[in-house]
């Protein structure tokens, strides 16, 4: 799978789709069928797992304790960071977003958090690659 400019990674974290089951094991992509009903009500199963990104941060983020230690197991935890890193505004709340960075080794206690991502509207909010996220837009 092919990897977002950074500056560009919360705005294409959505193409992210099919071919993001392919690093998945069976047992893996039958534990996010099985539970996708539970955690994107909104679709089938089957659309769901076109989004596989989306649904691992769903229960990242709105998961009982047993379905995120079994994502945990199941999915591995590099991918669980490969997953926050592309994640898209709105995926997580602010109490998952700190708990996964520290959960998966991100930060340090005491460190501070990189920002959780933003929706960004409009193409005079577009930030090139080479400027820095915090920078105000040219």
């Amino acid at each position: 799978m092919r990897e977002c400019p950074v500056s560009w990674r919360h705005s294409c974290a959505s193409r992210h789709s099919v071919a993001d089951l392919d690093g998945l094991s069976p047992q893996a992509r039958s534990f996010l069928e099985r539970v996708s009903p539970a955690y994107i009500w909104w679709k089938t199963p089957d659309e769901a797992l076109r989004y596989p990104d989306r649904l691992i941060a769903q229960i990242m983020d709105i998961g009982t304790f047993e379905d995120a230690r079994e994502l945990e197991r199941l999915v591995g935890m590099d991918r669980l960071r490969a997953v926050i890193g592309r994640a898209e505004a709105g995926w997580l709340r602010p109490r998952s977003w700190s708990y996964w960075h520290y959960r998966l080794g991100l930060v340090e206690p005491g460190d501070a958090l990189p920002p959780m991502p933003k929706r960004v509207l409009g193409w005079h909010n577009v930030v090139t690659e080479t400027a820095a996220a915090d920078d105000p837009p040219t």
